[in-house]
């Protein structure tokens, strides 16, 4: 199946600021897993590949809890909030890959994106304020912060690790391939 897209393709800048060059290179990533989950319906989001038990969905719902977690808790010190607050992590460790099973394919999407609307408007307000070295609440035993550089940083490995997962279960659901949307 493959879907065209009606808007701009996200792209760093070749010449601009360093938090251009972060901000695009993240937005570059969130955009294509939401393409590789794009149009899927709930059997398509439920496909795994192989043994692995990594799913569309699963992948939607981790990221969702990546981008509230990252911004939450090292950025602003906070606890996360719902649905977040109430899971056991300690007995269950993957409950966002496994949980995702439960819920439809625009309950999934709409949670992730409502995660990433939060954390862009968290990053518009903190580079408002100031550039990517500015340092998190969240304080390490040793006594270091992570400044706003290395959240980003972070994040963008973080989708990157899962935009191949989701590569490559999107292939084995329905044939699309490829690194961009049709134009």
């Amino acid at each position: 199946m493959t879907e065209s897209r009606t808007e701009a393709w996200p792209e760093p800048p070749l010449a601009g600021t360093e938090a251009a060059a972060v901000l695009g290179a993240l937005e570059r990533q969130r955009a294509t897993l939401a393409w590789k989950c794009s149009g899927l319906d709930v059997p398509g989001l439920r496909a795994t590949l192989g043994t692995s038990t990594i799913t569309l969905g699963g992948l939607l719902k981790h990221l969702a809890h990546v981008e509230d977690s990252h911004f939450a808790r090292l950025w602003l010190g906070s606890p996360v909030g719902a649905p977040w607050d109430t899971v056991d992590w300690e007995s269950t460790p993957d409950w966002d890959y496994r949980s995702a099973a439960e819920d439809t394919p625009e309950q999934l999407r709409a949670l992730w994106q409502e995660s990433v609307a939060r954390s862009r408007v968290i990053v518009d307000e903190a580079l408002s304020t100031g550039g990517l070295d500015q340092l998190g609440a969240y304080t390490t035993r040793s006594g270091e912060r992570p400044n706003l550089r290395r959240i980003l940083l972070d994040l963008i490995e973080e989708y990157a690790r899962h935009a191949g997962h989701a590569d490559l279960i999107r292939e084995s659901v329905d044939g699309l391939t490829g690194e961009d949307p049709p134009r």
